[in-house]
């Protein structure tokens, strides 16, 4: 998992880099103009914030939320990581997380008259419980799923779960939710044509300009 954003005008010049959920009790370590963060008792790496980051990578001066980072980019930051005496090493991730879905199968939530307990197929074939709240959800429909890992256009981020006692592993998503042109202002799952894409592909968010016209 990597997730980065860089957003100046809130935190400064800084980088955060997300590579895991917060560990219960965490370690930080400031080393000049890295901050690293991770797990006090096993020492797993849960992120990095990289101060004065523009400095390292200047292409972050027009850039203003998520960002997607090359292996420039990383190679750019693991020389930082080196020359501030750390030994960890960043690696691209290149998996898709927001894929194109299908709905198999649809059932109610033991403890909820709203949620439906979804199995919802992605990427090779791999079938994922998802739990939703979707007033439209369904059998058999093509959605967007965000897989764990995806940074939401509002900053969320997709991590493990559970509703209301149910597993829930990805998130089954709207339209507004992914900010699509012209998408309605209400809840509800983001239906895709059939023939749309086919399941498993990374979304296309520039087609799903087209989705909604008005």
């Amino acid at each position: 998992m990597l997730i980065a954003s860089y957003n100046p005008k809130q935190t400064g010049d800084i980088l955060v880099v997300i590579l895991g959920e917060d560990a219960k009790e965490q370690k930080v370590e400031y080393k000049d103009s890295v901050v690293r963060i991770s797990d006090e008792n096993s020492d797993r790496v849960t992120g990095f914030n990289f101060l004065s980051a523009s400095e390292s990578l200047p292409r972050l001066k027009d850039v203003d939320g998520k960002v997607d980072l090359t292996q420039d980019d990383l190679n750019s930051l693991n020389e930082v990581l080196k020359n501030n005496g750390l030994l960890d090493t960043l690696e691209l991730d290149e998996d898709p997380k927001f894929v194109v879905g299908y709905v198999k199968s649809v059932k109610e939530h033991p403890k909820s008259d709203h949620l439906k307990i979804t199995e919802t197929e992605i990427d090779n074939g791999k079938a994922l419980q998802i739990v939703s709240g979707s007033p439209n959800m369904q059998e058999n429909i093509k959605v967007v799923v965000a897989k764990v890992g995806a940074m939401m256009p509002d900053g969320l981020i997709i991590w493990p779960g559970e509703l209301k006692g149910e597993e829930s592993i990805g998130m089954i998503c709207s339209g507004r939710e992914l900010l699509i042109k012209n998408a309605p202002n209400r809840p509800g799952a983001l239906i895709l044509p059939n023939d749309y894409q086919e399941v498993g592909e990374a979304f296309d968010f520039a087609k799903s300009e087209t989705l909604f016209t008005k």
